[in-house]
């Protein structure tokens, strides 16, 4: 049996010495690359975390000690030491082990994450939760929480008010920055400046001991001289100590460290147990360690589908036609050709929202590509102010992170009646990422903005022509296109500008007995259940309305007039969105024909293959078809 094979719970590595451990560390390398090679998943920022993973949970007792991890996607080691071995071939498969932290999977996923910068936060609830703050009487059993961090994620807000809040409380908890100078693509902003400072800076940890002794031994001559001394040391500090921006939070720094070295990791984090105050190990790692391709490629390996072991390439279908992602891409530089005021704006997510396609094209012009960092919210109202000074704002970010910045799409954005234009990447579901990636959610949270405007194109002929009607428009604008390729279609030389809030009818049935109106990819759906339907003498019409928002009330008018059951269509959850639109306005038409909505359902959908997770959800073209035929029944 593997040493891999023989740890079920962390405690198991303190079994173990130094030699044992370093071939632990090849073993939990080898599984990351050949399971990740199979299934896909998130190989670099993991292959950086098992040297880090393994001394930490060295120095702890789980339980009641425990680790929370930031965003999730470096927890494949953790799932690996905490009993998961023998099910971890199943990795994002559907029923299998998830891509991420997830509380009903184990006892040691302590917290379900997938999005970033929230480590810290729930950490420091935990810790308050077990009475572990200043001046608290610490209970005995009281549970030592380690809190792994990303430099890439300390760029997004919400970690700097759980530090502020941690260095107020003098929580008794450990942060490890894991600094690989990598988020998903290259990090960016002036913290990622302040970190690159420190880890080159070594003048102070020698200073800083010499200057201590000398000051300590001319103390002991008098309590003046001491309190000299500690007054000169504390400026000496302040002039020369690295995490300085730590300190003066009142989080005591320790670092930097090699995050590769077990014993290193084990000792500081062990002797952060011993003291009862916040503490943060910046440790320095490498993305994508022990494996060429990733640490050559960590982008491209950040998140990565099947590849072969032995060259590194992706298993990528040649013939697949391109990416939503890559054509909204080109799409927007043929635009900003035209439109010299076009900015594009992304969250650390270049490659991800095909804005590296904008970036690298308009080398020349550096100040129309803006990326913030993980820092949402910014991201909107940096858009807001850009668009009323002039500017016209292409907001690029994945349906399920935009859910941050929700406040500044309605107070920056829209109460300013700003024409911003959100390109909204991976709307409906995502796939093998799961319940924390599923952007079925961005209909209905957009839908209740007022003046805000959502198109939802069918194909990426129409997201084309969508992305040039939402730049021509004014005011809020949000398009939404699905994640992986686009159907194979020959894009027009130029795009074509949609009638303002009309609907498009793809097929009229004889016998008009049913109208399907569909949003987004689920027109393909609904064409094709129209057809089974036809096959069981049900005729029925399919409408694109393109529009989520305004509704084409006229053609809802005329359809509801002319047939015995409207159904609504969208990848989305039938909460708020698309349908209840449809709903609302018969309502307030006093319209009385029958609607059958069909969405995702008002639960987080599991991870698995799209077609796996549509036809659970009942969004494929039979069960669709099924659900039409058992509600004409009634």
């Amino acid at each position: 049996m593997s040493l891999l094979q023989s740890i079920k719970t962390p405690n198991d590595l303190k079994q173990l010495d130094l030699a044992q451990l370093n071939q632990l560390c090849a073993e939990l390398r080898s599984k990351l690359i050949q399971t990740v090679s199979e299934t896909g998943g998130h190989l670099a920022p993991n292959l950086g975390v098992v040297e880090l993973t393994v001394g930490a949970y060295r120095a702890l007792n789980t339980p009641p000690d425990c680790m929370v991890f930031d965003v999730g996607h470096q927890s494949y080691v953790h799932k690996l030491l905490t009993g998961r071995v023998d099910d971890f071939h199943t990795l994002r498969t559907f029923g299998g082990v998830s891509g991420f932290p997830k509380r009903s999977e184990s006892e040691f996923d302590l917290y379900g994450t997938g999005h970033a910068s929230d480590s810290l936060s729930v950490a420091l609830g935990y810790v308050l939760a077990h009475g572990g703050y200043k001046g608290a009487k610490t209970p005995k059993d009281f549970p030592q929480v380690v809190a792994m961090i990303g430099d890439g994620s300390m760029t997004g807000g919400m970690a700097w008010e759980a530090l502020n809040h941690i260095g107020h409380t003098g929580a008794n908890m450990t942060i490890i920055l894991n600094d690989n100078e990598m988020s998903i693509s290259q990090n960016v902003g002036a913290l990622t400046s302040y970190l690159g400072r420190i880890r080159m800076d070594r003048r102070y940890w020698g200073k800083r001991e010499f200057a201590q002794r000398q000051l300590e031994r001319r103390g002991d001559a008098g309590k003046h001289l001491l309190d000299l001394g500690v007054r000169v040391r504390d400026s000496l500090k302040h002039l020369v100590v690295p995490g300085m921006i730590f300190e003066e939070l009142g989080i005591t720094y320790v670092g930097p460290i090699d995050g590769h070295d077990i014993e290193q990791v084990e000792t500081a984090v062990r002797m952060a147990k011993e003291v009862p105050e916040p503490i943060v190990i910046h440790a320095i790692t490498q993305k994508g360690r022990g494996y060429a391709p990733a640490e050559n490629n960590s982008t491209l390996f950040h998140g990565v589908g099947a590849f072969d072991i032995k060259t590194g390439e992706v298993k990528a279908n040649p013939d697949a036609p391109p990416a939503y992602t890559q054509i909204f891409g080109d799409s927007l530089v043929k635009e900003a050709e035209k439109n010299p005021d076009i900015v594009a704006i992304t969250a650390a997510m270049p490659n991800g929202t095909g804005l590296d396609i904008f970036r690298d094209h308009f080398t020349d012009q550096p100040e129309r590509f803006i990326d913030v960092g993980i820092a949402e919210e910014h991201a909107v109202g940096l858009a807001s102010g850009l668009a009323l000074g002039g500017k016209l704002p292409v907001v690029a970010i994945y349906s399920s992170f935009l859910q941050r910045s929700y406040d500044q799409i309605i107070g920056n954005v829209a109460l300013q009646d700003a024409h911003v234009v959100f390109a909204i990447d991976r709307g409906g579901l995502v796939g093998e990422d799961g319940p924390t990636h599923h952007g079925v959610h961005d209909l209905s949270y957009l839908r209740t903005v007022p003046g805000m405007q959502i198109l939802a194109p069918a194909n990426e002929i129409e997201l084309q022509d969508a992305l040039h009607t939402a730049l021509q428009l004014e005011g809020p604008v949000a398009l939404r296109y699905p994640r992986g390729s686009s159907e194979g279609l020959t894009l027009p030389d130029e795009p074509s500008p949609w009638e303002y809030g009309k609907a498009v009818e793809v097929k009229r049935a004889a016998d008009q007995e049913v109208v399907i109106l569909a949003v987004g990819r689920m027109l393909a759906s609904a064409v094709e259940a129209s057809e089974i339907l036809a096959e069981a003498g049900i005729n029925a019409s399919v409408a694109n309305m393109r529009w989520v928002k305004p509704l084409d009330e006229g053609y809802l008018q005329k359809v509801a007039s002319k047939h015995k059951l409207i159904v609504t269509l969208e990848e989305n959850t039938v909460r708020g969105g698309f349908g209840s639109g449809v709903m609302e306005f018969l309502e307030s038409a006093e319209i009385a024909t029958p609607v059958l909505q069909i969405g995702t359902p008002d639960a987080f959908v599991a991870q698995g293959t799209v077609k796996e997770l549509l036809e659970i959800t009942g969004l494929d073209a039979q069960s669709v078809a099924d659900k039409i035929i058992a509600r004409l029944k009634k």
